[in-house]
């Protein structure tokens, strides 16, 4: 199989040659035909975390090995299985769960792998993913059938589309009218607005530094927007003047230390803040208020195969609206990511193999 893989981090993806992977047991071998370029992959290629105090996590030491073919929003068609493999046959099409655990705790065999605590092993980043032109899942129940979704719409349900409904499952319940904040209006933020009008949710509140993200919010229907640059507390000020008053819950898409400070700030009492994106920093509670105001700050990652499962019924249904994709050669995804890193992405980027 070829790879577009980091062989070494902060530098150039390479186009490598690697084994392809024999499926045994009950594994699925596909052949990738589309992956999503998500903001996380540029974390895996620059090869750390901002953890904040000017601190870093490193990737490497916590298990990420190189080379490494990235991608974890996948798409692809089934060539081989195998021998305990029963549900799939060959040649048809799959949206890939990537977040893997062990596979025998309680968690993954109660379907929230990515919950596991035993072995991570995410494709795209433990193992190799859909910068690679094949992958391997180990059970046919992490595979789901896109039905007739554009493949390419499909491939960011995997990541882009679970992460932004399992934290609105989080931030729930809301009355419809009630005021949500979204920070963040890149891929994951339109994906949350799509799926929060899917869910009848009639008062979405988009926050963005780019003008063109915050035009791109209101088209796929934000109600309204606010400028996230700037000093923190004029951004808070302008969301709780956006809202109507303090807000019942913010999902925080970016979650850098500035958009933490703002979007703690505005909460009411009694709001939570979903902590999702992985821009890195600290965020400093004052503990009282937490339990005076009785607030909520909780981290949200990504989602488990049900969810995969209920997010792509809703889009099966013609309820969610399809997140603007726009796909580019699996061979050009090193220019790919390059655009994403400097804030030239609108929606999703979607690398397409050559023969898809």
């Amino acid at each position: 199989m070829r790879a577009w893989a980091v062989v070494e981090n902060g530098q150039p993806l390479k186009e490598i040659e690697l084994p392809t992977p024999e499926p045994t047991g009950s594994e699925v071998l596909l052949e990738v035909t589309h992956c999503g370029v998500c903001h996380s992959d540029l974390h895996i290629w620059e090869g750390y975390y901002d953890v904040g105090g000017g601190q870093k996590m490193s990737l490497m030491d916590r298990g990420v090995t190189l080379p490494l073919a990235m991608g974890h929003e996948i798409v692809g068609r089934v060539v081989k299985l195998g021998p305990d493999a029963k549900g799939v046959k060959v040649g048809d099409l799959r949206i890939v769960f990537p977040w893997l655990g062990c596979g025998k705790c309680d968690k993954c065999l109660g379907e929230e792998d990515n919950m596991c605590s035993v072995a991570a092993r995410s494709l795209g980043v433990y193992q190799n993913g859909g910068y690679g032109t094949h992958v391997v899942a180990p059970h046919p129940r992490h595979l789901v059938d896109p039905g007739s979704i554009d493949p390419a719409v499909a491939a960011t349900y995997a990541c882009s589309g679970i992460t932004v409904y399992s934290a609105i499952k989080k931030a729930m319940p809301l009355a419809p009218t009630q005021p949500i904040v979204l920070v963040g209006a890149g891929g994951l933020g339109l994906n949350a607005i799509a799926v929060l009008q899917a869910l009848s949710h009639q008062n979405i509140i988009s926050v963005d530094v780019s003008a063109e993200k915050r035009e791109a919010a209101l088209k796929a229907g934000a109600t309204k927007v606010v400028d996230g640059s700037g000093d923190g507390r004029a951004v808070t000020k302008s969301i709780v003047e956006a809202a109507g008053g303090q807000v019942p819950a913010v999902i925080d898409l970016v979650n850098g230390t500035a958009t933490a400070r703002f979007a703690f700030a505005a909460l009411a009492k009694g709001g939570k803040l979903i902590q999702v994106g992985l821009f890195g920093g600290e965020l400093m509670l004052p503990l009282p208020i937490m339990a005076i105001r009785a607030l909520t700050v909780q981290g949200s990652y990504v989602g488990n195969p049900k969810e995969l499962r209920e997010l792509v019924k809703l889009a099966q249904d013609g309820d969610l609206l399809a997140l603007p994709v726009s796909s580019v050669p699996q061979s050009q995804a090193h220019d790919a990511l390059m655009r994403l890193r400097d804030g030239k992405v609108t929606g999703r980027l979607i690398l397409k193999a050559e023969a898809a």
